[in-house]
């Protein structure tokens, strides 16, 4: 064989320029995405930041009763308040069609928003094993270790143990250069044959989200079982209708849960291999707007964790039902109190008036005149 022929064979093995080119001038830009993902974030950070606050306040001001649910909640609703400040810079980006801020601020914003997911997952990861510890704990079966659970300071330790770790883990996510940044490109799909890492940490998150699912899954089918059974077996008792209620407020937790988070994790897998692997413009193309819809549904989970709140809790629903019900009282009470006083004005003017003041008020005046005369 020739030292050419050999050149040549060699070539062939080898990606082509034009091959290389067209992978990196693929363009991703989807120009009639941009408002409706403009507007859709808008709305998602306009009602997730009223709901995240108004829990917030719910829970430091109205909430009284200390248990581990409630410090979970509380950092539940503080990921979601941080990833919900991350959605203006998404808005920023779609509407503008270009990133403005630098790359840097490109991955500290993508990375706080990811992180902050994935801690809100983890939490209610925490929520459903907290509720199932308790379960055992009324029947009596824990031992050991569970007893330890039983009680309320894991949480907290749970909690930091748990902020720490992903502040561990993103900060070098931000600091780090990955090579493949654009100037004017953020949350952008990137290939990542030259730096692996970051697809592999990505694919590690995704079976850490599998793991919590599972765990959410066994949990809570046995809340629900488990409260099932005990409504059943006492029927007159003045709680079982409360115990059905509340299993079947489970489910509905577990299915806020797999509509916002499962989509997305399920293709997760797929936009993965696709960054680690050669795949056609065009595949990338429906890789990278499959993904972006389903971080939308992700993102809406921000919104009806408030929801959940107040499923999972009657002390806070009763607290917020009865916060809820004095303002209105007082609203109804300046309401009444405004039309009062307005009477009020407008009869004092007309008995002030002249030409208009009634004649019992003459009369009455008299007689009180006559009175302090001494007259009869």
């Amino acid at each position: 064989m020739t030292m050419e022929s050999l050149f040549v064979s060699n070539q062939s093995l080898m990606p082509t320029s034009s091959g290389i080119k067209n992978q990196q001038n693929c363009s991703m830009d989807e120009e009639l995405l941009h408002i409706p993902f403009a507007v859709l974030y808008s709305l998602i950070f306009l009602f997730g930041l009223i709901g995240n606050l108004l829990a917030l306040w719910v829970f430091f001001v109205l909430h009284s009763r200390k248990n581990s649910v409630r410090v979970f909640l509380i950092n539940v609703a503080l990921a979601d308040l941080v990833l919900i400040i991350c959605l203006p810079f998404r808005v920023l980006y779609h509407s503008l069609g270009k990133w403005p801020l630098g790359t840097r601020m490109c991955k500290a914003v993508g990375n706080l928003f990811y992180m902050n997911m994935y801690v809100s997952i983890t939490l209610l990861g925490f929520i459903s094993l907290d509720r199932y510890i308790k379960i055992q704990s009324g029947k009596g079966s824990l031992r050991g270790c569970g007893r330890w659970l039983r009680g309320n300071g894991w949480s907290k330790l749970a909690c930091g143990a748990l902020w720490v770790g992903a502040g561990v883990a993103v900060v070098p996510m931000i600091a780090l250069a990955e090579g493949n940044e654009e100037s004017e490109k953020c949350f952008q799909y990137k290939k990542r044959t030259g730096a692996a890492g970051k697809a592999y940490f990505n694919a590690f998150m995704v079976a850490v989200f599998w793991l919590v699912f599972l765990l959410l899954v066994a949990s809570y089918c046995q809340i629900a079982w488990h409260l099932l059974q005990t409504s059943l077996r006492k029927p007159n008792m003045p709680n079982a209708g409360r115990y059905s209620r509340t299993a079947r407020k489970s489910f509905v937790v577990l299915f806020l849960f797999t509509v916002c988070f499962v989509p997305y994790h399920s293709f997760r897998g797929v936009y993965v291999h696709s960054q680690l692997t050669d795949t056609s413009c065009e595949w990338q193309r429906v890789v990278d707007r499959t993904n972006e819809i389903m971080l939308l549904l992700s993102s809406l989970n921000s919104c009806l964790d408030p929801v959940m709140y107040f499923m999972l809790s009657g002390s806070v629903r009763k607290a917020t039902v009865q916060a809820a019900r004095g303002l209105l009282r007082r609203l109804r009470v300046a309401g009444h109190h405004g039309d009062s006083v307005g009477t009020s004005n407008s009869s004092t003017t007309q008995a002030t008036t002249p030409g208009n003041t009634p004649r019992g008020s003459i009369g009455h005046a008299t007689v009180l005149r006559c009175k302090l005369a001494g007259v009869p």
